[in-house]
């Protein structure tokens, strides 16, 4: 590869590790603030009560604890690759959502697909990433 061709790598690297890291922050801290009543970045159905009221937060914060675990387990593995698979399913909750919100007439916040979308597309760019450098790095 040219110079300029590597420099160009660099920056898109730069960008794309900068947006995994700000999605990572982004979908721990949707998932941490689902379980308060004022700090969360989605709007709730305040309709429902009994266990149907929480499904959706009890959710919430178990991805974000997930993606915890998930984004140490590849730091220390040193396997950003994996991040790939973690985005195709981030964007599959977009469909599970759908399909949880009519099977029990719950209306979902417009915010949650463009979150788990957003998070998805940037964890599949981070993962994509990776595996691409490496590629070049050994042809």
């Amino acid at each position: 590869m040219s110079e300029i061709e590597t420099k160009i790598m660099q920056v898109v690297k730069f960008f794309v590790d900068a947006n995994f890291y700000i999605s990572v922050l982004v979908l721990v801290y949707g998932g941490l603030s689902a379980i308060t009543e004022n700090y969360s970045i989605f709007k709730f159905n305040e309709d429902l009560f009994g266990v149907m009221h929480n499904n959706l937060r009890i959710a919430l914060l178990y991805l974000a604890m997930t993606e915890i675990v998930v984004c140490g387990y590849c730091l220390v593995t040193k396997q950003p690759k994996m991040m790939l698979f973690v985005g195709y399913f981030l964007i599959m909750m977009m469909g599970s959502l759908a399909f949880y919100g009519k099977i029990n007439d719950v209306a979902i916040d417009d915010r949650i697909p463009v979150f788990f979308l957003y998070t998805g597309i940037s964890h599949i760019a981070y993962g994509l990433m990776s595996g691409l450098r490496k590629f070049l790095q050994n042809p």
